[in-house]
């Protein structure tokens, strides 16, 4: 696709081909096909789309090449079109092209900002800084002839009418479309037989923020971080998929930011948790099959609670298709046990092998099929959660290729770690701002002193951005998917809401408290009694402002600003 600006008429026009066309009315996109000869003309003033031919784009231009188009969003100055600029390929995933967009541009459909006042072009300037910001997260692949967003087992059971429709039309009734968090393509070689092996992880649009402000699941049962990961192994023409999926605990629950390192986790009291869990597990045996569910939560402390509720809501459930397995992964993998993980691996090794992997041979025809998957879960389904998809996966991985004659068990291969440690990170960065944690043990196998070290470093920075940033993260996320809309010359935004006096006040008051208790300790009085008593006055003040303000945790964090409320208890 190629954009055309005249600079001089401050217009733009969207097109595909290297000629310089240009209007100030309308944007001229152009299909990337050679033999295509309809023009998709969007109007700037009433933002109507129309075809049109090659011939109707005026022969004056300058050509400003592009990638892709994302699509339109309005903001406070009007109508804005996201473009894609830059790309690069990552791999080609069976005979098809698969790129990663990693240069945008926003560009607006009216002319002039002159039209604002000063607190709308602020306005304005925030919600651009909103979208930048989701647009420049890690994560966005596409590919212009195959549909990403769907497994090669739900793709080879698709009616006819499904492939008559566009990609476009697919993926809006799959709404994994918005954000694909990892592709990992590599190309293995095992005793002379090369094989291409890829991780797909599609993150679900539905629920989707950040860490502390979304758990769960909302009443439709959409859970929060909803993830579904797919292994894909290509061999001779053969190609078999395996399916894991991760997501939030599925009832309603919350655990707000407060200023504590872990905030407590509350379980909702005024809501009928089982109709949003059956309609999860509904959906979930719907797509996938039979489900055995991986709580890998602490079975003691904060997070006990959440384990016995689940386990008591799929007994109440009572459904055959559900299993639900219990794993405390911190205290079997404590003092650096990480062995034990075997255990669980061991133990769901017989439902692993009667759930499958799909299986195509070079013929086209489907050999095996999956028939369930293992979802898997622990508080912010990171960091446990990937260490046990990892090991299930080589596991599959394993046995996929002694299936198809490729080598002999095992498969130990360093890209098959280092992949899987880069779909940690990928999905923990959407999510908690940093790289995932327990990377070590699944890029080496086992857990080590630097790994430790670098776990405490994510987890302050975790800190840091969860109490202190997410609030604006998590209103992007909302502005990009829809889930808040902008009024066009709004005069009124919740990005306007005033702070309450405490949050300023008691801030200033404790570094000045803080502050004194030092300079007194540096400047000794005349007397060490003097000095003792200016250092508890000081430093007591600095002590008690600092408990009322962890008190008033909530008030001192980023909370979002356009998120409903429903959304944030």
């Amino acid at each position: 696709v190629k954009r055309h600006t005249d600079v001089t008429r401050e217009c733009f026009c969207v097109v595909e081909c290297n000629d310089r066309h240009t209007t100030p009315e309308k944007f001229f996109m152009e299909a990337c096909d050679d033999g295509a000869g309809d023009v998709l003309a969007i109007d700037r003033v009433s933002t109507e789309m129309s075809l049109a031919v090659r011939k109707d784009v005026p022969p004056s231009a300058v050509t400003r090449p592009i990638c892709g188009i994302m699509g339109t969003i309005r903001l406070v100055a009007g109508m804005y079109l996201i473009v894609i600029t830059k790309k690069r390929k990552v791999g080609d995933l069976l005979g098809h092209a698969v790129w990663k967009a990693t240069d945008f541009d926003i560009i607006s459909y009216k002319k002039t900002v002159l039209h604002l006042t000063d607190a709308q072009m602020q306005d304005n300037k925030a919600f651009l800084s909103m979208i930048n910001s989701v647009l420049n997260a890690d994560g966005f692949y596409f590919a212009t002839d195959y549909d990403l967003t769907h497994t090669l087992q739900r793709l080879a059971h698709t009616s006819p009418e499904f492939h008559e429709m566009t990609l476009l039309e697919r993926v809006r009734e799959r709404r994994f479309h918005k954000s694909l968090s990892v592709i990992a393509m590599k190309s293995c070689c095992i005793n002379g037989k090369i094989f291409d092996w890829n991780i797909i992880s599609r993150r679900s649009c539905f629920r989707a923020g950040v860490r502390y402000y979304v758990r769960g699941i909302d009443s439709e049962g959409h859970a929060a971080n909803f993830v579904e990961t797919e292994q894909i192994v290509q061999y001779n023409g053969a190609k078999a998929s395996f399916v894991q999926t991760r997501g939030s605990i599925p009832f309603y629950w919350s655990q707000r930011p407060n200023l504590k390192y872990k905030p407590k986790p509350q379980i909702s009291k005024s809501i009928n948790h089982l109709d949003g869990f059956q309609r999860h597990f509904d959906s979930q045996i719907i797509t996938y099959g039979k489900q055995v569910i991986l709580n890998l939560v602490n079975q003691k402390g904060s997070e006990k609670p959440l384990e016995q509720a689940f386990a008591k809501m799929v007994n109440r459930l009572g459904n055959g298709m559900i299993k639900y397995v219990a794993f405390d992964f911190h205290k079997e993998c404590s003092r650096m046990r990480w062995h034990r993980l075997q255990i669980l691996v061991d133990m769901v090794a017989e439902m692993q092998n009667e759930f499958g992997y799909f299986l195509v041979d070079s013929d086209g025809t489907v050999q095996l099929q999956q028939d369930g998957t293992f979802r898997s879960n622990c508080m912010d389904c990171l960091d446990r959660t990937n260490v046990i998809q990892s090991l299930l996966a080589r596991r599959e991985v394993n046995s996929c290729l002694v299936d198809l004659r490729c080598h002999s068990w095992p498969f130990c291969s360093a890209l098959f770690p280092a992949a899987w440690a880069d779909n940690a990170n990928a999905c923990a960065k959407q999510y908690t701002g940093t790289g995932a944690l327990k990377t070590d043990f699944t890029r080496t196998g086992r857990r080590t002193q630097w790994g430790l070290l670098m776990d405490g470093w994510n987890s302050m920075i975790r800190y840091y951005k969860n109490n202190f940033s997410d609030g604006f993260r998590q209103d992007s996320i909302d502005l990009f998917l829809g889930n808040y809309a902008v009024e066009e010359a709004d005069m009124n935004t919740p990005l306007h809401e005033p702070k309450d006096w405490k949050f300023l006040t008691l801030p200033i008051i404790m570094v000045v408290a803080f502050s004194m208790c030092i300079i007194c300790l540096l400047m000794a009085g005349d007397t060490w009694t003097e000095t003792l008593a200016y250092v508890l006055f000081w430093g007591s003040a600095s002590a008690v402002t600092a408990g009322v303000i962890l008190f008033n945790g909530r008030d001192f964090v980023d909370a979002p600003k356009l998120v409903q409320k429903e959304k944030m208890d």
